[in-house]
């Protein structure tokens, strides 16, 4: 895919404070119109990265490129969700939301006519004239959401957009990503929670100790995670332990009738098909199974166990 086509793309890029290296060495490119998730536990890099490609934060290493330049030049271009959310709270959600379009370069009477049809969509027309104070927290939400999008940026990057957020305003943000998406926009949300990544994402950069341990599809994401099966009947450790591909037996108890329960792991990769045929083809009886597929999260867990981090 040529260059032009990233909206976003780190080379190489380290972030040092002191000794201590928040973000080392991580390269990744978002294409234009996608929905990436970055994600990685607290304290993986994920926030010292975000402030470097906004231009808050020049990087130690490595080169940034922002819809085609640097992230302090096309700011008006670009929308961004911070983790801290912060509101005057004596203004109203319409004054806020112009005066937050007007710092990039909306005109004013524009900007009130968006924001008035984006607070009613988003059902705070009742609201749009009381002072913030009086709002709820995820009506406070909504309103730095429809700030940070009134000036219907190209590329918009969600810091831990999610947080606080009841499971109604959830499945309403990713309405909203799911939407800025279909019209054209780059949306790049980090999180650590896996759930909102696997409905929305068609990739994922992974991250954890400022190091990318993974970048690309959530298929790839999730072959890399080992799947299970669970299989009841009257069979024993022996014998499932003898099925090919399975690398570990948990023993789930007994069942009913006689029965036992195994839940069978297999190394990663490898599918449950042939240790399901050859319990079947010697006999065995087995008399319910149900085959597991792993989830982002369970990719997430094996992709980064291998590092550990602290906050950056």
């Amino acid at each position: 895919m040529p260059h032009s086509e990233f909206a976003l793309s780190l080379e190489g890029v380290s972030k040092t404070y002191g000794d201590f290296t928040a973000v080392r060495d991580l390269s990744f490119q978002v294409a234009r119109g996608s929905i990436c998730g970055f994600l990685g536990p607290n304290g993986a890099g994920k926030t010292s990265s975000v402030r470097m490609m906004l231009g808050l934060s020049a990087p130690s290493a490595g080169k940034i490129t922002v819809l085609g330049g640097e992230g302090a030049k096309v700011l008006d271009r670009i929308g961004f969700l911070p983790e801290e959310r912060g509101l005057y709270r004596k203004m109203t959600p319409v004054d806020m939301i112009v005066f937050l379009a007007g710092l990039k370069g909306v005109k004013s009477s524009v900007a009130r006519k968006r924001a008035i049809a984006m607070l009613e969509a988003q059902g705070l027309g009742e609201f749009m004239t009381k002072p913030i104070k009086s709002l709820s927290k995820g009506m406070s939400q909504k309103v730095q959401l429809i700030g940070c999008l009134v000036h219907e940026p190209e590329l918009v990057i969600l810091d831990e957009p999610f947080s606080g957020l009841d499971p109604v305003n959830q499945q309403g943000l990713e309405d909203v990503i799911r939407d800025l998406a279909k019209r054209g926009a780059t949306v790049l949300f980090s999180t650590h929670v896996m759930q909102h990544a696997e409905r929305l994402c068609e990739n994922v950069v992974m991250l954890t100790k400022g190091r990318k341990v993974f970048e690309g599809t959530l298929k790839q994401a999730r072959a890399a995670a080992p799947r299970y099966l669970e299989l009841e009947g009257a069979v024993s450790r022996e014998q499932v332990v003898a099925l090919p591909g399975v690398a570990e037996v948990v023993d789930g108890g007994a069942a009913d009738e006689g029965a036992h329960l195994w839940r069978l792991k297999f190394a990663t990769g490898v599918s449950p098909n042939a240790a399901l045929k050859a319990a079947f083809l010697t006999g065995l009886d087995v008399r319910r199974f149900e085959a597991h597929e792993p989830t982002l999260h369970d990719a997430f867990i094996v992709l980064t166990s291998s590092l550990a981090g602290g906050d950056a």
